[in-house]
């Protein structure tokens, strides 16, 4: 494979490296990724993480272990493998059907690398088109809020519902960004708001629970969110604390948007219902873990209900935006997501 560099992933010798999204934004540390378990790792631990790059990384090392020798027989396994690792994001099943395809030609070896590569190409490009498309909703001295990460960190492109933003604040349309800590693992704190700081990105970061009261106060002018799975009838997965905004925004007024490329959408999911949801481990919400160690403030025999995904209905959702454009709620009730893909 060719020298390849996003914020989280490198390629070097035909090595596949990855940026550990856990010890950010104090460390900035880099695993080498040499086999399926060490990615199903990551990918479980969210070293790496955002439903785009879970993809693209799945794909990347699919090609490495090609170019390396691996039997296609394994090389199957390992596809299987790598596509139960996260089941709620569709983008890794989608960049893997690919990757099978790619797997089944004769000259599997070329064509797997040809393309993984190309996915990397495409997401730069979706996410071009989604800030393009997102900005233009965007209006003057808008104060946003948003939840989890979308930025670079989760893509291999300048992000999703960030990248809007990101777009917004170079046409001098963002006044303030109101960044939601994101329960339980803080990506909000950790990465959106290290991510803004990068970008010179006027921000605030806000406890979740803090985020009726700004509405309250006719503080948010808008939400973005990014998404890990769209149905076919709309409604939209992602990070848990989502819904909650959604219906906060539909009584205060606020417009609610969802950024996301189309290979987040699965057409063959009807509804939220549908889409399975990812429970992660106890100890995310009973303690805290970082670069500083770990540390428990609930009793330890504490039961725990930690889904990492809600789904919002579609009737919440101001608009879809994705790299072919915005997609109006009336669309949707005309069966825009059910008719493409």
């Amino acid at each position: 494979m060719q020298t390849l560099t996003t914020t989280s992933l490198r390629i070097r010798k035909s090595q596949l490296w990855i940026l550990d999204q856990q010890a950010l934004p104090q460390r900035a540390e880099w695993h080498l990724c040499r086999t399926v378990d060490d990615l199903v790792g990551h990918i479980h631990a969210l070293r790496v993480r955002g439903a785009p790059l879970i993809g693209l990384s799945a794909s990347l090392l699919l090609a490495q272990l090609a170019e390396e020798g691996m039997p296609v027989a394994e090389l199957h396994q390992a596809l299987a493998t790598l596509r139960a690792s996260r089941p709620t994001a569709v983008n890794l099943m989608n960049n893997l059907d690919r990757m099978k395809i790619a797997l089944e030609q004769r000259f599997h070896i070329p064509a797997m690398v040809q393309e993984a590569e190309g996915l990397v190409g495409e997401d730069r490009e979706l996410c071009d088109r989604i800030a393009t498309h997102g900005a233009e909703l965007v209006t003057a001295d808008s104060r946003i809020l948003t939840h989890c990460n979308t930025g670079g960190l989760a893509t291999a492109g300048v992000g999703t519902a960030l990248g809007v933003i990101h777009r917004a604040h170079q046409q001098g349309k963002v006044a303030q960004v109101w960044v939601d800590e994101t329960r339980p693992l803080l990506q909000g704190g950790r990465l959106t708001a290290w991510e803004l700081g990068e970008l010179n990105i006027p921000y605030q970061l806000i406890c979740d629970s803090m985020a009726a009261s700004l509405m309250a106060k006719k503080q948010v002018d808008a939400i973005w969110v990014g998404a890990d799975r769209i149905a076919a009838n709309g409604d939209v997965a992602n990070k848990i604390g989502t819904y909650s905004l959604a219906v906060l925004a539909k009584y205060h007024g606020i417009p609610f948007y969802v950024a996301a490329p189309h290979t987040t959408h699965d057409p063959h999911c009807p509804n939220g219902e549908a889409i399975p949801i990812e429970q992660r481990a106890a100890k995310e919400v009973t303690g805290v873990s970082g670069s500083f160690g770990d540390v428990q403030w609930a009793p330890v025999d504490a039961e725990v209900y930690n889904p990492a995904f809600d789904v919002t209905p579609a009737d919440l959702v101001s608009g879809w935006v994705l790299d072919s454009g915005v997609v109006t709620p009336e669309q949707v009730r005309d069966g825009f997501f059910r008719a493409t893909r």
